[in-house]
């Protein structure tokens, strides 16, 4: 089966050029004009020593607009996020408009294999969903989507990457909690990779640390993010504003407040470490205004990270964003169209990184096994969508129109055979048999089959990526690891 990933997008621009500039000048002023507080102390000096002006009592940093270009100029416009195979098979060139589509983070809920009904994720959950996207080819990456409830925060970020960078070979981003976590993060990943240097040439893990929407840059993520930064590990800093609660209602509104929640995380982590690889990050979305809960599936969720997609490409920066999610609780058609439409809009407008495309139901708060079957399936589909209609003179085939001539068919042409596995997506999970065919197997309908799928592949041996030695050190150097998810 062919794996499509990286491939160009950009066919879908739900903003016009007009509308670009208009969104980018109007968040210079809101950099000038109200300006962007940062509760964070360290990074309040460098936006000072920078040039900024600081109100000392508020905390408010506001920046010229000048400033603000010279600042993003020194971030990366292409960042790759490396996968830990020699050929580089897993590689991500996260950058212009190539397009990546993976997992998210972090849900509090698993549904297990079959089930309805959520539990608490554990850390065993972290564990068997990187087992699942190493076999799940149209998967791109592993974002860490669970939380484990049974551990303490002091011991979540080192146990989280622990348990995937045992279990798969793609590249693994994941938020953070603590410093300290993600000092002990990069301890073993520099071990894995060789060394720290060796980390910073080929980074086969990446972070996450969010800003508070609007305009808030606080200690606790603060710290996070430049820590990361200072090591030069990847970093996004993600906003996350809601229309109608932490952002206007409108969507134009909330594309200021994101773009300006980004950009400010992103001159904080150039501040820290000038050409540190870090992403432009939307991960914008609607309320329900009958209670102001977030919504996840929502269209206009689409919409604003396509356009999120463009203000990328403008600034010339990495972009992380997101689509693929899902409101309701269970998988049913509602699933299956809402994560496709806001995955297909936001794949065709040539987003990079695209996290929460697999996996997500319930608000995001529920990570789903038989739903990651689900989404590899859509988003095989979409990544068709995506490398689009290829034009040639072999494609065209008027050779081959020619022997055949009027009346005749091309079953038995040698052109076909040779384009048949690669000019078309074959699905790994749709039913394509006859009404006959389907009964005979049993009548299942796509959850169903989902789950299936889910079970051949836990239910399998589990396979240890890294070295038993490797394991070893881990176990014996990182006091806070689980020993099981090393064995």
């Amino acid at each position: 089966m062919k794996t499509r990933k990286g491939l160009s997008g950009g066919q879908y621009t739900p903003l016009t050029t007009e509308d670009i500039d208009k969104i980018h000048l109007t968040s210079l002023r809101v950099f000038d004009e109200i300006g962007v507080q940062v509760n964070y102390p360290e990074a309040l000096d460098a936006f000072a020593a920078a040039g900024a002006d600081i109100d000392q009592k508020t905390n408010i940093v506001r920046l010229k607009p000048h400033l603000v270009e010279k600042l993003l100029a020194t971030a990366p416009s292409k960042v790759t996020l490396h996968g830990r195979q020699e050929e580089g098979e897993h590689d991500l060139e996260i950058g212009g408009n190539k397009v990546y589509m993976g997992t998210g983070g972090t849900a509090l809920n698993v549904q297990d294999p079959g089930s309805q009904e959520a539990r608490r994720s554990e850390l065993r959950d972290v564990m068997n969903m990187a087992r699942m996207v190493e076999n799940l080819d149209n998967i791109h990456f592993y974002m860490l989507n669970v939380y484990p409830g049974d551990l303490p925060v002091e011991d979540i970020d080192v146990n989280r990457f622990g348990a995937a960078l045992n279990r798969t070979r793609k590249h693994v981003m994941g938020g953070v909690y603590t410093v300290e976590g993600v000092r002990q993060v990069i301890r073993m990943a520099a071990k894995i990779a060789g060394s720290a240097e060796k980390l910073k040439e080929k980074p086969f893990i990446s972070m996450v640390a969010c800003p508070i929407s609007p305009f808030k840059l606080d200690k606790s993520y603060g710290e996070l993010a430049v820590e990361a930064a200072r090591n030069s590990i990847p970093v996004v800093v993600p906003a996350e504003p809601l229309c109608g609660a932490t952002a206007p209602i409108t969507l134009a509104g909330n594309m200021v407040i994101q773009n300006v929640d980004t950009l400010a995380g992103i001159i904080m982590t150039q501040l820290a470490k000038p050409g540190c690889p870090a992403f432009y990050g939307c991960i914008s979305s609607i309320t329900d205004l009958r209670d102001m809960k977030y919504l996840a599936g929502a269209v206009e969720m689409g919409l604003m990270n396509a356009g999120a997609a463009q203000m990328a490409q403008f600034y010339t920066l990495p972009f992380y964003a997101t689509a693929g999610m899902s409101d309701s609780k269970c998988i049913d058609a509602q699933a299956g169209y809402e994560s496709a439409i806001t995955s297909t809009m936001v794949a065709l407008a040539g987003a990079n990184f695209i996290h929460d495309a697999a996996g997500f139901i319930e608000f995001c708060m529920t990570a789903s096994f038989d739903k990651l079957v689900v989404d590899n399936e859509i988003i095989g589909m979409i990544m068709r969508a995506v490398e689009g209609i290829e034009v040639n003179d072999t494609t065209l085939a008027l050779e081959e129109i020619r022997k055949v001539g009027p009346g005749g068919h091309f079953v038995s042409s040698r052109h076909t055979r040779k384009y048949m596995r690669s000019e078309q997506y074959a699905p790994q999970l749709s039913d394509r048999n006859t009404r006959e065919q389907w009964a005979a197997q049993g009548s299942r309908d796509t959850g169903e089959r989902a789950t299936a799928r889910v079970k051949e592949i836990l239910e399998a041996k589990a396979e240890n990526v890294l070295e038993e030695e490797m394991r070893a050190w881990i176990k014996e150097q990182i006091p806070a690891i689980r020993p099981f998810i090393m064995e």
